[in-house]
């Protein structure tokens, strides 16, 4: 192509240009033929070429001052242009590819299957009035590589033309990265190669790039096929497509199905994640499959705990994640908060939020636009997903009352999210938990113009500790009566409302299909009447009642026997009654009237309660084996030891119960050698707990423990074969516990599950107790003890720190009392017992160096790698226990050892210091060699070697300092 008449401007990169110059342009060279925007008086053509082989780029303006011509221009260039192209194969130099390659791995985007990449020309772009003559010089374009990876679009600069492709530094590229999903809209014309995209970021205005190539059609394909890819489930992506007709997306090629679980959800998080900007690693779920309406998606705590809840980008990646993804029936937010989302507006644009339902099919609700986006993302989630039925939001927002003068509360936003929509039946939501959020009168009206209408079909609306007043309490349970041909779950409690028995029956009566009611912790009207008629709970389907830190009068009580008699009553599973005040004939009244010709397969829970009131009556109906398979009897506090041996023996002759928690049990003293061996009794020749619970209690202002004597009672456990779980954490049991347990270990064959943590283990006595796990072929869990290690390495923090305050650092030599408190910390630890020898006597000593950060971090370091080693030997014990149960094939044997150490040499070795040392702790050690007389003695948990000294009325802090580091340094 020839032309005389033109007009050339550089790019960055070393453009060729000329005034009045002919130019020849091979057609294949041509990447893209559109109008400039120059604001000139005339029409100004741009042709954009690159040259492969010689790695230059230019640009040609021609300047047409009759637009038909212009025109005329345009079309057939294109047309040559196009011709050519399709005529000839188009292949990068693979200098090139490598460039851009690299590129994208400096973004965390390259995928050889997900890799695409095109030669653009990003446009120079001015719009507005005419402008001076020199701005067509200024306004220049560049010619650059786009390129669709795995998550992003990138604009690649081209080398620099004084070097080669493969030999540029990554250090020159200034291009620009968006997230495919922040992609949001594009533009492509129909009369010149010119295209726009356009990229939001949340929050922020959009970013556009303006570009122009001639195989734009060929891109945009590519450009969708990436933004299916990312959202697969999505029906209808956020993206405006402005497009010629020419252009058919029927031609788009899909990406091979790929075998990926939860139809797509991490891919589609990670392109969240990645688009904005966000530590994919920081974002922890589960999925829970055993509950009812699973899978569930339950989103868990952040992985970075110093931070604590999630940020609002982060949230809204999740919330837009799950929109459209059909694999969960339930979601729940339970606990996360997302106080950071509510009431947050996004001006800049609503390509997110949803005006149709799935099915397409337009959203009739007013001033959508205007909503806050948490009120937007709630709707997307139960609108574009047909099977989800359950969302759970308990205690995720953190609200209080308006003050007097503040504007009124316009609520939650979660009401206003959902019940428009039920109502209007957009989604199929029926179960929707607000437990732990404040409502306001606006949330209460949402919830009440829903709740009457008997097409919502709901089965739960859980409103607990909501700060509901009588009022609102009452509108509630008026407008759920509406559903009481649906409605299976009724959770009203810690609310301020007063339940009235006459109210109640008046709506309760209503409720057909009652599984579980909850009406704990909430008050009532004085009276006489009963809170539940017989009739009423009759009625209903009662799988769980609870009724736990509410009154209960005579005749509430007297209706809750007769029902539990009754064979309406069979189907309950579980009934809560902890702090009702009830004494020991209660409980043995509700007993007799649950008793059946086979234990009541029904979970009672009667903690914190007066049962050493008629105490006599509890322990008579726990001798007869009357009470149910699970019994949960917390806080019991006796005043009378001799009480709690009567309630001991009673349990060594029952069979009924199966599942038994009588942790923090609170004596009047620890307990006596009597009480002991009752206990110990009891352990030893129950044979119907399955299940067991005895841990104590150490809060700040009361400790229930049973004392030192339960490591005695604890050895009943020895001859038990029915017993498969312990709970006894909160005992203070120390070493002495931990040789208790590891002799149970070793004999005991029944138990599965050993629950020990919380009891003041240091590193010697977990030794022991791992040590045991040698003999035992069924034990597959047992405590990883992380409280008792994060407790001991504060001890080892502290002892250091005063170490070194008194003196460790400069010539003056540590105290005598400073020494004995380490001596004792590190013999918790090491190996063996440290003995220090007395060669201080309070004038400076030769072996009194400076104290370094380095070898205390060293010191640290090795208590770490100690507990670690021997926490991955208990799990592969475990783990070969598990595979004997399991008939899976059994590995070699984790460790040589035939026999657990002793609780005075656990894992009892020395180290000896060589004289050829070559560490730079090497010196200090050899001199510490000179002073004491090394002895080996053997090693059974496979630890370094450590001297033992003869013990002194002193000590030397810095050789136990050094064998410290000297241990990490030999691992």
């Amino acid at each position: 192509m020839r032309h005389s008449r033109l007009s050339s401007s550089s790019s960055m990169h070393d453009l060729q240009s000329s005034s009045d110059g002919q130019y020849s342009i091979p057609l294949v060279h041509i990447v893209a033929v559109y109008k400039l925007d120059d604001g000139e008086p005339y029409f100004s053509i741009e042709i954009a070429h690159f040259n492969d082989s010689t790695n230059s780029a230019s640009t040609m303006t021609l300047q047409i001052h009759d637009p038909g011509e212009a025109d005329l221009w345009l079309t057939a260039i294109r047309s040559a242009a196009s011709k050519a192209r399709a005529t000839t194969s188009t292949v990068f130099p693979p200098g090139l590819v490598e460039y851009t390659a690299r590129a994208l791995e400096q973004e965390h985007d390259y995928n050889p299957d997900h890799f695409n990449m095109f030669k653009v020309v990003q446009r120079a772009h001015k719009s507005g009035k005419r402008s001076s003559s020199d701005d067509l010089t200024k306004l220049t374009s560049k010619i650059c590589i786009l390129a669709i990876g795995m998550y992003k679009i990138h604009l690649v600069p081209l080398p620099k033309s004084t070097r080669t492709a493969s030999s540029t530094s990554l250090s020159d590229m200034n291009g620009a990265s968006h997230g495919t999903v922040t992609l949001s809209s594009v533009n492509v014309q129909d009369f010149d190669d010119s295209f726009q995209l356009w990229f939001r970021f949340p929050f922020q205005p959009s970013q556009a790039l303006h570009l122009a190539a001639l195989c734009v059609h060929e891109i945009i394909l590519y450009i969708r096929q990436a933004a299916e890819y990312l959202r697969p489930e999505w029906t209808e992506q956020p993206i405006a497509w402005v497009v010629p007709s020419t252009l058919n997306f029927d031609d788009l090629m899909p990406y091979p199905a790929e075998d990926e679980e939860n139809r797509a959800f991490d891919r589609t998080l990670t392109a969240y994640c990645a688009g904005y900007k966000i530590n994919t690693s920081n974002i922890r779920y589960t999925i829970n499959y055993d509950c009812e309406d699973a899978p569930a998606f339950v989103l868990l705590s952040p992985s970075d705990r110093r931070r604590g809840t999630y940020s609002s980008v982060e949230l809204l990646a999740i919330f837009r994640a799950l929109r459209y993804n059909e694999t969960f029936h339930s979601i729940s937010f339970s606990q996360r908060s997302l106080d950071i989302m509510n009431g947050l507006r996004d001006h800049y644009g609503w390509e997110h939020t949803p005006w149709t339902t799935r099915s397409g099919d337009p959203v009739d609700l007013p001033e959508q636009e205007k909503t806050s986006v948490f009120v937007q993302e709630i709707r997307a989630l139960a609108l574009k997903n047909r099977r989800l039925r359950r969302l759970d939001f308990s205690f995720c927002l953190t609200r209080r009352p308006p003050s007097a003068g503040e504007v009124p509360d316009s609520g939650c936003g979660i009401c206003e999210a959902l019940f428009p929509l039920c109502s209007k039946q957009y989604t199929n939501v029926d179960w929707i938990t607000l437990n732990g959020i404040l409502l306001s009168g606006a949330d209460t009206d949402y919830l009440y113009a829903a709740a009457i209408e008997k097409s919502c079909h709901f089965r739960a609306i859980e409103v607990a500790y909501c700060g509901l007043a009588d009022r609102s309490f009452q509108s509630i349970l008026q407008a759920l009566s509406h559903q009481g041909a649906t409605l299976e779950w009724l959770v009203v409690a810690g609310n301020f409302a007063r339940l009235e028995p006459s109210f109640l029956r008046e709506y309760l009566d209503e409720f057909s299909l009652l599984r579980v009611v909850n009406f704990s912790n909430i008050s009532r009207t004085s009276g006489k009447e009963p809170l539940f008629e017989l009739d009423t709970l009759r009625r209903w389907k009662l799988q769980q009642l609870n009724l736990s830190r509410s009154p209960l009068n005579a005749a509430t009580l007297q209706v809750l026997a007769d029902y539990l008699r009754d064979p309406q009553s069979n189907c309950l599973t579980m009934l809560s009654l902890d702090q009702c005040a009830l004494t020991g004939g209660t409980i043995k009244d509700l007993c007799y009237a649950m008793a059946r010709p086979v234990p009541r397969q029904l979970h009672l829970s009667v903690s914190d309660n007066h049962l050493e009131d008629e105490h006599a009556e509890l322990v008579d109906v726990i001798q007869q084996s009357l009470t149910p398979t699970q019994l949960t009897m917390e806080m019991l506090e006796y005043k009378e030891e001799t009480n709690f041996q009567l309630f001991l023996q009673a349990w060594s002759q029952n069979t009924s119960t199966h599942w038994l928690n009588i942790s923090k049990v609170a004596l009047p003293c620890p307990a006596g050698d009597e009480t002991v061996t009752i206990m110990k009794h009891m352990l030893a020749n129950n044979k119907g707990l399955q299940w067991l619970n005895i841990s104590g209690e150490e809060a700040h202002l009361e400790v229930a423990t049973f004392g030192f004597g339960l490591n005695r009672a604890l050895l009943g456990l020895k001859t038990n074969k029915t017993l498969k779980h312990l709970h006894v954490q909160h005992q203070r049991l120390g070493i002495p516990g931990a040789n208790t347990l590891a002799t149970i270990i070793e004999e005991n064959s029944s138990l599965l599950q050993l629950h020990c943590d919380r009891n003041g283990f240091n590193f010697q006595a977990f030794s022991v107790i791992v040590s045991s796990l040698v003999h035992n072929h069924t034990l597959q869990y047992l405590s990883p003890m992380e409280v008792d290690r994060a407790a001991e390495f504060r001890k080892w923090e502290k002892e250091v720190e005063k170490a070194r305050d008194a003196g460790i650092r400069g010539l003056t030599a540590p105290t005598k009392a400073t020494v004995s408190t380490v001596k004792r910390q590190i013999g918790a630890v090491m190996p063996a017992p440290l003995n220090f020898a007395s060669s201080h006597t309070g004038a400076p000593s030769p072996h009194n160096k400076q104290y370094t950060q380095a070898q205390a971090e060293a010191l640290l370091a090795s208590v770490h790698a100690k507990w670690d080693n021997k926490t991955a030997v208990m799990q592969a014990y475990l783990d070969r226990n598990f595979k004997l149960a399991h008939g899976l094939p059994v590995e070699d044997s984790p460790m040589t050892e035939n026999e657990r150490p002793t609780t005075g040499h656990s894992g009892s070795s020395t180290l000896r210091l060589g004289s050829n040392d070559a560490t730079p702790l090497g010196e200090p050690d050899r001199q510490l060699g000179a002073d004491v007389g090394a002895t080996v003695v053997s090693d059974n948990d496979g630890a370094a070697d450590m001297p033992t000294t003869a013990e002194g009325d002193g000590g030397d802090l810095e050789a136990a300092l050094m064998m410290g580091q000297k241990l990490k340094l030999d691992s």
